[in-house]
């Protein structure tokens, strides 16, 4: 019979020469000093303010969860360990209303996280509890931060202070003060997303839009969730599987910047705001939701520099790249307003890309055509599809007669087919230059364009029809899609497809 040491022996031997890493149980490295906590080991300590001295208590029994209020001149603090920690040593900590509906961070235990709580309110002894995790502990620099109601003033306190500190915010319910909103931007900026799940008659409900609207503005990524039909309470989610999700994710690093790109171009992101609606079975109501978590996300790269003026070129990058580097060039800026193509387009692998818009002179002629060299010279398609909106339409047709054989379609909505780019051969820079005198070089290319016009919009006859007209008795393909009952501005959401179908089938 062979001995348990030598067996265990040949295991870890065999293990070894296959190239398989045993797992090891490791110490938490925190002492004896612990108690239960939903199953998982708990670490309590007290903290002096004044000296932000850590000292190991033994948690009272009659505290059971919980956690009672700190002697006079002391912090409680605690943490709670992963029967497995993840890589990494990722956390998540709070600073209000321990284990208060702790559903979510129960589910992040089971998934290696570990979890902290410090008793109110921000200052140098969070700073020190920080310190201890991370350089004492080796837990990450990056935690997670969970706030509920008077908590969200906690995390925001704290995060806006040290926006490299933290990986992502969830917000129950959260509340905000005035002086720390618009450094939420700041947040937004260092790529910090956040998910704020609120009640529909919660009275800090206009906290959480306040900070989507800047969060917006800012480029950040903010998903939110409002339950229909509750107020401040209760908070969470009963399956916290969403909360849980969105903060392990947030652990993963972001896709590397496109080659292409220099570092004068600043990261933000590209992503649908609109509302879809999620029944919750155990809440046995509806969410309203948007953002990153329940729509497509892509990143988006703006150019920063002054030699493009206000507005510098902005790339819009699919998340899996189509094959031969397709690319859109869109004839207007790219703002917060989303579009259902360009989305539909990007989750194709197509990229979006939108040359520089100076704020006196309007679109440049010289600007476009350094876009598109940047562009083919890394290797994108010899023929981008051409896109725009209302007059920056009539940019893009500029542009295009001038260099009809690097098009490969035209797609304009509600186009008006005039503009300011200065033709060739024409000094006048204030020139207002019709673009549909002459579209036999787009013809005789053989360029295909599709126009989507509202029927009731008045350039309807004196532009798109016109040109039309034109482009046929030239010879080349021009479609007309109506949109019975619209004006020069399309309400609601479209469906992309035939759109979406069109530059597809012209571009590979």
């Amino acid at each position: 019979m062979i001995k348990k040491s030598a067996f265990l022996l040949f295991i870890v031997s065999a293990v070894c020469f296959l190239g398989i890493a045993p797992v090891v149980a490791q110490s938490s490295g925190f002492g004896s000093e612990k108690s239960s906590w939903h199953g998982y080991d708990r670490y309590d300590f007290v903290m002096d303010e004044l000296t932000l001295e850590i000292t190991p208590i033994k948690a009272p029994e009659s505290e059971r969860n919980g956690v009672g209020a700190p002697a006079k001149g002391q912090r409680r603090c605690i943490v709670v360990v992963p029967k497995v920690a993840a890589a990494g040593n990722p956390w998540s900590w709070q600073g209000c209303y321990w284990d208060h509906r702790p559903q979510a961070e129960v589910e992040l235990l089971g998934r290696g996280f570990h979890i902290a709580f410090i008793t109110p309110d921000p200052g140098k002894q969070w700073d020190a509890w920080y310190s201890f995790l991370t350089e004492k502990h080796g837990f990450s620099k990056k935690p997670a931060f969970v706030g509920m109601s008077k908590g969200g003033v906690n995390e925001y306190q704290w995060t806006t202070a040290n926006p490299d500190k933290v990986s992502a915010i969830y917000g129950d319910n959260p509340a905000i003060r005035p002086e720390d909103l618009p450094k939420m931007a700041e947040l937004a900026k260092r790529d910090v997303p956040l998910l704020n799940v609120c009640g529909s008659l919660d009275f800090v409900l206009g906290c959480t839009k306040a900070i989507e609207n800047i969060y917006h503005q800012a480029g950040g990524r903010i998903t939110i969730m409002i339950k229909e039909g509750t107020a401040h309470h209760p908070h969470s989610l009963q399956d916290p599987k969403i909360i849980a999700d969105f903060i392990e994710e947030a652990q993963v690093a972001s896709i590397a910047k496109p080659a292409f790109l220099d570092d004068s171009y600043v990261k933000s992101y590209y992503y649908g705001v609109g509302n879809s609606y999620l029944y919750l079975p155990k809440e046995d109501t509806y969410a309203t939701c948007r953002g990153p978590v329940f729509s497509p996300c892509y990143d988006r790269y703006d150019k920063t520099t002054r030699s493009w003026g206000n507005t510098g070129m902005a790339v819009l990058v699919p998340n899996n790249p189509a094959a031969g580097k397709l690319w859109v060039l869109r004839a207007d800026r790219i703002d917060r307003t989303t579009s259902e193509v360009d989305l539909a387009l990007l989750a194709k692998g197509y990229y979006i890309v939108a040359p520089p818009l100076l704020a006196q002179r309007g679109p440049q002629r010289e600007d476009w055509s350094a876009v598109y060299k940047l562009m083919t010279d890394a290797g994108f398609s010899k023929k981008p599809a051409l896109e725009g909106n209302g007059a920056s339409v009539g940019e893009a047709y500029a542009w295009a007669v001038e260099n009809a054989d690097k098009v490969s379609c035209i797609y304009g909505e509600n186009p008006v087919l005039r503009g300011t780019m200065v033709t060739k051969g024409n000094p006048d820079e204030n020139a207002k230059v019709p673009h549909i005198d002459d579209l036999s070089p787009l013809a005789k290319a053989g360029v295909p364009i599709l126009h989507v016009c509202g029927s009731l919009d008045p350039w309807l006859d004196r532009e798109t029809r016109v040109a039309e007209k034109q482009y046929k008795k030239l010879g080349g393909k021009f479609k007309v899609i109506l949109r019975k009952g619209e004006g020069h501005f399309i309400l609601g959401t479209q469906d992309p497809k035939e759109i979406v179908d069109f530059i597809v089938s012209k571009t590979k």
